[in-house]
């Protein structure tokens, strides 16, 4: 599960030029000529590239900026104050919430790390498969959880085996070995995220905002996500390994893996707890629950939705699952001897990332705000004129643009920015808007290059042990593979 990058509190230069460019923007938009049949579009777009300036420039903190919309709009005359606040609590967010719960419950009572270990010692004997079963581990913790928690925690498991190798081949030696495994953990855990809706937030601000701006369509669940975003992330996690492995840091013949250590660090854990026992089930259940709510279609196989069963099966969405497990948690007593009363308790809901959640609301307010003042209708009308253009060529421009922009911002800002006018433009170009929704989505987790691109890289680089250049030069081999995979699939 990804977590968008954190802005310190310093206002540094570039903040400072985000926050200046984005008021003079604002002010801009609003005295240029607006267009008669929509009034409100030209306001809009004032708001739309203020938000956009301050939150890819971290002007303020970017849950400040998401807050702008419930100010803006009714002074304005964009939207009634009580008509734009509900748009920042809906089923996506409480989705969210429920995943989150679940997944700080896993780090409460350590399940992701003997989920890591059981995973390295199925996998792992040679130093590049040592490499993949840390890659797949985080890849698949990622799914579930912060991709922050997933490299705090696969570091130190990954640095013990590190040292090891340095101490009994040498440095030089096992220098390859070195930037391989540390990167590998730090793509595992971008790729990981996309493999689910709940994976990381672009995923859920991209099934808000279609939601918002094609109320008609069908909803993109959890299911339908995971069958089509679970097999390009395996092939992303391949040709990472691929990469990192056989093409830039291939590690050298003449080191032997010593296996103790992994197998001291899972006998360490002892018998699986109650705790864990209960967070394993629900964790389990739940994914189940999400993957077969609605009906399955893969190739000429149809699995039915067990929400069929149900006497109002409408009402029912991936929310209310997250939600109903979470529940589960804080119903169900502790018998640890730590003091905690159930297996999640209040601290758990301290630390669910609020920011993220107004983060969401800003976006979803934005996809809002382009609808009620026609901003959309205006983008498409002007770009039909782009109508010969190719899709895929479109395509892959957008895949190129977010993947290397979010090398430098926040990915659910970006996301929240550009797919509200990726789906005008698809509006007006008359193309299906998942061509250009989808992709951009999952490039906003093709964040390979810079230590500060994603909270895994700033960790595995804080390490000490890589250089800004050579996760540079991998990188950006990943990011091109990626913009290639991604317009592919």
């Amino acid at each position: 599960m990804g977590t968008s990058k954190e802005g310190k509190n310093g206002r540094t230069p570039a903040r400072k030029i985000g926050l200046g460019l984005g008021s003079v923007l604002f002010v801009l938009f609003m005295v240029l000529p607006s267009e008669p049949s929509h009034p409100m579009a030209g306001r809009m777009a004032a708001v739309a590239v203020l938000m956009a300036a301050w939150w890819l420039t971290d002007a303020i903190p970017i849950a400040a900026t998401a807050l702008l919309p419930l100010v803006l709009f009714p002074l304005l005359g964009i939207s009634k104050a009580g008509q734009i606040a509900p748009v920042y609590i809906n089923s996506t967010i409480f989705l969210f919430i429920g995943g989150f719960v679940i997944a700080l419950s896993m780090e409460q009572w350590g399940l992701h790390r003997r989920i890591a270990l059981w995973i390295i010692r199925l996998i792992g004997s040679g130093p590049s498969m040592i490499i993949l079963a840390f890659m797949t581990a985080s890849a698949f913790l990622s799914m579930w959880i912060s991709n922050t928690a997933t490299a705090i925690m696969m570091l130190p498991i990954g640095l013990a085996i590190v040292r090891q190798m340095e101490d009994g081949f040498g440095h030089k030696t096992s220098r390859n070995f070195t930037l391989a495994l540390l990167i590998g953990i730090a793509y595992g855990c971008s790729v990981g995220g996309m493999a689910t809706i709940v994976g990381t937030p672009p995923n859920l601000v991209f099934a808000r905002i279609f939601k918002i701006t094609f109320p008609g369509a069908t909803a993109v669940t959890f299911g339908q996500w995971f069958v089509m975003a679970l097999p390009l992330a395996a092939v992303m996690l391949m040709l990472a390994w691929v990469v990192l492995t056989q093409v830039m840091y291939r590690p050298s013949h003449r080191l032997v893996i010593d296996r103790s250590i992994v197998e001291k660090e899972y006998s360490a854990l002892g018998k699986i707890g109650f705790e864990e026992m209960v967070v394993l089930v629900v964790f389990t259940v739940t994914a189940l629950l999400w993957v077969f709510r609605k009906k399955l279609v893969i190739g000429s196989l149809t699995i039915p939705g067990w929400s069929m069963l149900l006497p109002y099966p409408a009402m029912i969405d991936d929310g209310s699952v997250a939600v109903a497990m979470a529940l589960i948690l804080f119903l169900v007593p502790s018998k640890s001897r730590n003091g905690a009363s159930a297996i999640a308790g209040t601290d758990v809901i301290r630390r669910l990332p609020w920011d993220i959640v107004m983060l969401f609301g800003g976006g979803f307010a934005l996809a809002k705000g382009f609808q009620v003042s026609g901003l959309s209708s205006v983008i498409g009308s002007r770009l039909s004129a782009l109508s010969g253009i190719s899709p895929f060529f479109m395509m892959v421009t957008v895949c190129l643009v977010i993947t290397f922009l979010t090398e430098l911002t926040s990915n659910t800002a970006t996301t929240a920015t550009f797919l509200p006018i990726l789906a005008s433009v698809a509006i007006g170009l008359k193309i299906n808007p998942l061509i250009l929704m989808i992709p951009a989505t999952l490039s906003a987790s093709c964040a390979f290059m810079m230590p500060v691109a994603t909270p895994p890289n700033a960790i595995v680089f804080g390490s000490g042990r890589i250089k800004i250049s050579q996760m540079a030069k991998a990188g950006v081999v990943m990011n091109l593979l990626g913009v290639v995979v991604i317009s592919l699939f």
